[in-house]
């Protein structure tokens, strides 16, 4: 993995340390204010004909024990599933909010209408948004200029109720290619309203005449005609709606001084009743809320009038329970968002300091990321532990599933190994996670650790003292124990990879000759960073100068080998499945690629601006969740992206400032995963 040290080196090594140190910084070009994915749609995408199947494209084999492990627990709480939440890499081309959003019948394309700009001012502009790469199509103009209406799509066409500019206004338009018709109005004037299609009619539900209060629930089937089916017994407006069983589930909102309310109402619109079934937590207005199943999820909104909430809640209908199912990366109130592709997309909206923003996020029910109610709810490693080679910071750390650290190394009663514990580059949970093995890249050491007790079990190496002799190492990189007992390293400015005996200390096997840094197979390699176990006992080895991937046996017979041009600096690789595997390309901006044994790219994650932009990342693993985690050594911070849609689901660390408190790395170089049971399902060929 890791990264150029700041001593002279020899001028054998020019190469490596050329590759090392010259990774320049790319250029950032904003074009839509979309992040650059590469392949076609600008997105994380596969290659044609590499879509794994649906459901989970990226679960590997060691999700379903997993997922099974951790059964019971599920099953005893009886929950709806944890929300997955994720900002997506790109962004819309300007700031917006109050908009209405609505699915479409194209596959993967969503309606915007109206809203409010950044300077805002009101919106008659209508849109197609590619919830793939972003990309906005002009579609028509609204006859009138509105925000804060409600939208709803009946009879195969799309609705914008009420809203207004200057005041409410009830003029109801139809949204129709190349331009929109006004078909109606409503009752009167209606703003701030919300609305939810059953069948093939739509509701709408609360808002503001200007004046007063509207209680009256609407029902349409044209946008023409409008009859009453009940009435809120608490008026609100800025709710949040969605329906499960032909009822209206109606979340908080505001009063007409614009305080948010924690009322959840209930309409049955056969009975024509509408009653108070319970309370939030928090008041909230403007909040969105989706339907999945027998669930509702509700995200966001305004807690206060100076403070919007993260929180994704899960509300179970059948018991009326609201349960805390995950967290958006971004707290916004007043967006826009509909359902498609089986997932809620929550557009624009307005930050806490009533400014707009143009991210979009994402949220959908998912299993592997929880239970809504338990803790840990909404993380992508739900149930496991997460240890951190908290590199800059010369320390371990293990968090739990909440993100809470549960253990650090060195601390009180953990004394650091003899010569010091300096640059972790990567720490492995081994023999079933009561040890961890760590390389100490500019110590030149490997340690073993018992865990919890921080023991030093056995070490390798001298203290700052780098060399090719036996029993030395330069800068050495992960390190894993073999399922058979013995360790393997990489030794890269030594520019081989080294197979040790732990009880005596004595080299194995070596790949590669000593300070010969040239790819040139069986015999030499070009400054290898990566030795990663294969379930055959092989290993996976990458060369940093020429972008090499190689298979070898641990003897150093060459299996396959392949050059991959596009990674300007490949670290870690690590295998998929069968001839499937990914790769940190440590750069600026970084990048994963997934690619099999004849160099074809499967699918690569690359923004090149944006929240989702890598800083030289050197190991990214594929989750049992299915997510990709990646340390982003450089923005001091461990990421999670969900590959299905390239949005960033998880974070722990603060984009580019580094500190040691919690919730703070210093160029993180390494993590693993421990899952119940002593397992480590990223690295389960190791010992």
């Amino acid at each position: 993995m890791g990264r150029g040290r700041q001593v002279p080196r020899p001028a054998s090594r020019a190469v490596y340390r050329r590759r090392r140190l010259g990774v320049g910084l790319g250029l950032v070009v904003a074009v839509a204010a979309i992040a650059t994915l590469t392949h076609p749609g600008a997105s994380a995408t596969r290659a044609r004909g590499a879509r794994p199947p649906a459901g989970n494209p990226h679960a590997t084999q060691p999700a379903a024990g997993r997922l099974a492990s951790l059964d019971s627990r599920r099953k005893a709480a009886g929950a709806p599933a944890a929300a997955e939440a994720g900002l997506l890499p790109w962004q819309l081309q300007a700031p917006i909010s109050r908009e209405v959003v609505l699915p479409t019948a194209r596959p993967g394309q969503l309606l915007i209408a109206g809203g409010l700009t950044a300077s805002g001012a009101t919106s008659n502009g209508v849109f197609h948004l590619s919830t793939s790469s972003g990309q906005l199509s002009e579609l028509a103009n609204l006859d009138v200029a509105t925000h804060d209406a409600a939208g709803a799509a009946v009879a195969g066409g799309d609705l914008v109720l009420g809203g207004g500019s200057t005041a409410p206004s009830a003029t109801t338009q139809e949204v129709a290619a190349g331009g929109s018709t006004t078909p109606g109005t409503l009752p009167g004037a209606r703003a701030d309203s919300s609305a939810v299609t059953i069948g093939r009619t739509a509701y709408v539900v609360g808002g503001y005449d200007g004046t007063a209060m509207d209680p009256e629930v609407l029902a349409t089937t044209d946008g023409r005609s409008f009859r009453r089916v009940a009435a809120l017994p608490v008026p609100v407006r800025y709710a949040a709606v969605a329906a499960v069983g032909g009822k209206i589930f109606v979340f908080g909102g505001e009063t007409l001084a614009g305080v948010p309310v924690d009322t959840i109402q209930v309409v049955d619109p056969a009975r024509h009743d509408a009653r108070v079934l319970g309370h939030l937590p928090v008041a909230l207005g403007g909040a969105s809320a989706a339907a999945f199943g027998d669930a509702v999820y509700l995200t966001g909104g305004a807690e206060t009038s100076t403070k919007n909430s993260y929180a994704v809640y899960a509300f179970d209908t059948s018991t009326s329970q609201v349960l805390l199912a995950g967290r958006l990366r971004t707290a916004v109130a007043y967006a826009g968002s509909a359902v498609t592709a089986g997932r809620l997309w929550i557009v624009g909206g307005e930050l806490a300091d009533g400014s707009r923003t143009a991210a979009v996020q994402v949220v959908n029910p998912d299993r592997a990321f929880g239970t809504a109610g338990l803790p840990g709810a909404g993380s992508p490693y739900f149930g496991d532990k997460l240890l951190i080679a908290d590199r800059g910071n010369d320390r371990l750390l293990v968090l739990s599933d909440t993100g809470a650290i549960t253990w650090r190394y060195p601390s009180a009663g953990k004394p650091a190994p003899p010569g010091g514990f300096y640059f972790p580059d990567d720490a492995f949970f081994i023999r079933h996670g009561t040890a961890i093995i760590s390389n100490q890249e500019e110590n030149e050491t490997i340690v073993e650790i018992a865990y919890p007790s921080g023991k030093l079990l056995w070490q390798y190496g001298h203290p700052r003292q780098p060399g090719y002799a036996p029993g030395y190492l330069d800068n050495p990189d992960d390190a894993y124990l073999l399922r058979n007992g013995d360790i393997s390293v990489a030794d890269p400015v030594n520019c081989r990879v080294l197979v040790i005996d732990p009880k005596t200390k004595t080299v194995l096997h070596q790949i590669g000759v000593p300070r010969v840094c040239t790819h040139q197979p069986p015999t030499y390699l070009g400054s290898p960073n990566g030795d990663t176990p294969l379930p055959d006992g092989n290993l996976l080895v990458s060369e940093i100068n020429g972008s090499w991937i190689d298979e070898y046996t641990t003897s150093g017979k060459l299996v396959w080998t392949v050059q991959l041009p596009s990674v300007a600096y490949p670290s870690d690789p690590q295998r998929l499945g069968p001839d499937r595997y990914l790769v940190a390309d440590y750069s600026d901006p970084g990048a994963f690629v997934e690619f099999n044994r004849a160099g074809r790219i499967l699918y690569r994650y690359a923004p090149a601006s944006g929240t989702g932009m890598l800083n030289m990342p050197s190991l990214v693993e594929q989750l049992p969740s299915g997510v990709l985690m990646a340390n982003d050594d450089h923005n001091d911070r461990i990421v999670a992206i969900d590959p299905r849609t390239g949005a960033l689901v998880w974070q722990y660390g603060v984009d580019g400032v580094p500190g040691t408190k919690p919730g703070y790395l210093f160029k993180p170089d390494g993590f693993d995963i421990l899952a119940p049971g002593g397992t480590t399902p990223t690295h389960t060929a190791t010992g």
